[in-house]
């Protein structure tokens, strides 16, 4: 390189014109196979990763089906204390413990939940003959309203009418009653008795029922024969289906013959519960018989004396025999003479009126073997009356409706006590129950009071509610 170059030999070398090296062969086909598959590796990541997100949606969200949208039972438990007043027996089983208001044990006011009823005034003139409570709170009433001649029946003389209350009594409203034709004798309802805050049913003699909380009635088939008494418990009611002749104003006048039927909640199929319980009599005799549940154990007092017993879902089976036996049944159908009521699933209580008064007996063991209350126990008790219904609380506590009026026995006490009263009606009670140790119910013998008694201290004071509408 000459001597006058000002440049470096390095910057005449990279000045030099620089050919890259042709690649290997094969080299653009290699390039283009690996760039396939790393796309097609991605494009499987990718699917599995969203296959992932939809199993774990699928586990975390149970399909909408499977959620129960059916409000909870109040099981008004057989309690039969609450359904007591409206024909129940005794226990408040809630509703159907020997008291008609009495009803299963549930008590809480979850057992009036179900579909609305309709909503309206209480009609007037209402006269209430049966009741039955589902919860404390929660209670269905029947009876008569109107002026005969001029109801909106199909017989313009019938003016059957229902009426409910959600606040223990303190307001009511009316609602739809089944169309019946006649209001008693061979035909009609007298009685009602709810499982729940949807199933109920209205007997006596005619059966009817509803599974929409009383919007509608549908009358059930039963062949000619009379229900002279309706408790429910668990998920069940239980009837007495009687052959009878009567055709007087008592509906279960003259009935000779008695069959224990069940059906279970929603349905309007009636089955026999059991050959034992079938064609129940006293030699073709006219008497009567009646029915006490508590949650869990159903008892039938029949007509000769005999204790039947049983579990709810099971058959039952004489048990014992009653102290006395039933005589001719009231104008409510409950048996004149002999009274039954439950504590519990194993301990009864059978009220008997003889000559010398009335002998309260218990039972510890489902009637096997019976103690009578100590001599003297209504010693203190003046003009007692003709016993018309008897009702068990939970806690044991004991409560008697007769003709003069309401009569309590507290739990361990071995003296009847007559409750503090306003005013007690004219010809006594003619139905009384225990909803819950403190809270009961009683109907005045004479209905034309328009009144429903309620008691929230164990029986010990009594006060009558006129039904009336909200806001009145």
């Amino acid at each position: 390189m000459p001597d006058d170059d000002p440049r470096d030999p390095l910057d005449s070398w990279l000045d030099q014109q620089v050919r890259p090296l042709p690649p290997p062969p094969g080299t653009f086909e290699l390039i283009t196979r690996r760039a396939r598959r790393r796309k097609l590796r991605k494009l499987a990541v990718g699917a599995v990763s969203a296959a992932a997100v939809v199993a774990a949606v699928v586990i975390a969200t149970p399909p909408l089906l499977s959620l129960s949208t059916t409000p909870s039972q109040e099981q008004a438990s057989r309690v039969g204390a609450d359904r007591t007043a409206a024909g129940g027996s005794g226990t408040q089983q809630p509703a159907g413990s020997g008291n008609k208001e009495t009803q299963s044990p549930a008590t809480s006011p979850s057992a009036a939940t179900g579909p609305s009823a309709p909503e309206g005034p209480v009609p007037a003139n209402f006269q209430p003959a049966s009741i039955t409570f589902v919860s404390t709170s929660t209670a269905w009433a029947i009876g008569q309203a109107g002026t005969p001649g001029t109801c909106a029946n199909a017989n313009p003389d019938v003016c059957t009418s229902i009426v409910r209350t959600d606040d223990a009594g303190k307001t009511w409203s009316g609602g739809p009653a089944p169309a019946t034709t006649a209001p008693n004798g061979a035909q009609g309802v007298s009685g009602i008795r709810f499982l729940d805050g949807t199933n109920g049913w209205a007997f006596g003699p005619e059966l009817w029922s509803t599974h929409d909380a009383g919007k509608t009635w549908t009358q059930v088939n039963t062949n000619g024969q009379r229900v002279t008494d309706l408790e429910t418990a668990g998920d069940r009611a239980f009837a007495l289906w009687a052959t009878c002749s009567g055709s007087s104003a008592s509906f279960a006048a003259d009935c000779t013959s008695y069959t224990l039927m069940t059906t279970t909640a929603g349905s309007d199929t009636w089955t026999s519960a059991g050959s034992a319980t079938t064609g129940l009599s006293d030699g073709g005799n006219a008497t009567s018989a009646m029915l006490a549940l508590t949650s869990t154990t159903g008892y039938l007092l029949a007509p000769n004396g005999a204790l039947y017993s049983g579990p709810i879902d099971g058959s039952w089976q004489q048990s014992g025999t009653a102290p006395c036996q039933p005589s001719v049944a009231q104008a409510s159908g409950l048996p004149s003479n002999a009274l039954l009521a439950l504590v519990n699933s194993t301990t009864v209580v059978v009220a008997c009126e003889a000559a010398g008064g009335v002998t309260v007996s218990t039972s510890a063991n489902s009637g096997a073997n019976w103690s009578a209350s100590p001599a003297g126990a209504f010693s203190a008790v003046s003009s007692l009356g003709t016993p018309t219904s008897l009702a068990a609380a939970p806690n044991g506590t004991l409560a008697l409706a007769t003709t003069t009026g309401l009569y309590t026995l507290p739990a361990g006490s071995t003296q009847w006590q007559q409750p503090s009263v306003e005013s007690a009606p004219g010809g006594g009670f003619s139905y009384v129950g225990m909803t819950s140790s403190s809270q009961g119910v009683a109907l005045p013998a004479n209905t034309s009071l328009h009144e429903i008694w309620m008691t929230f201290d164990g029986g010990q004071t009594w006060a009558p509610r006129t039904p009336i509408t909200p806001g009145n």
